[in-house]
């Protein structure tokens, strides 16, 4: 027998399982969306038009390699690895919000978004027509 206090629980398990399943496809107006407490804008994680570095993946791969600098500890060590770096693209464009989502170690993290602070303007993210803040990740391999 079910209590009614489970009815709810009963509800929501029915209701998620139906979004479990890898053929659904989420409308639009259901991407997940965050508000910053300090902007009235909500930022996007999925947007109609993602967010593009000006000239394309290829211009941020170029970008990224003439400009990120190897630390020399690391090198002295054969340290390399890959920093994950999370950041904003606000609607007109600029960066903003950088952070590390997951690092390897203080200095690369360091440079990694150094880099990511002195990007250029990107061409912003746009749903329905309107450009928004679109929350951007950012893998950066550091090799020998």
């Amino acid at each position: 027998m079910l209590y009614r206090s489970s009815w709810p629980v009963l509800a929501i398990l029915l209701a998620t399982s139906a979004f479990a399943q890898d053929d659904v496809a989420i409308p639009v107006e259901q991407v997940p969306v965050r508000i910053d407490a300090q902007q009235e804008e909500p930022i996007y994680d999925i947007v109609e038009v993602m967010p593009e570095y000006p000239g394309g993946q290829r211009a941020l791969m170029n970008y990224l390699t003439k400009n990120l600098k190897f630390p020399d500890e690391a090198r002295e060590q054969g340290v390399q690895g890959t920093v994950f770096i999370v950041f904003i693209v606000e609607m007109d464009g600029r960066i903003s919000g950088v952070r590390v989502l997951r690092g390897i170690g203080s200095s690369f993290e360091e440079e990694a978004m150094r880099v990511v602070r002195n990007m250029p303007m990107w061409q912003p993210g746009t749903h329905r027509g309107k450009a928004v803040r679109v929350r951007y990740n950012l893998p950066i391999r550091f090799t020998l």
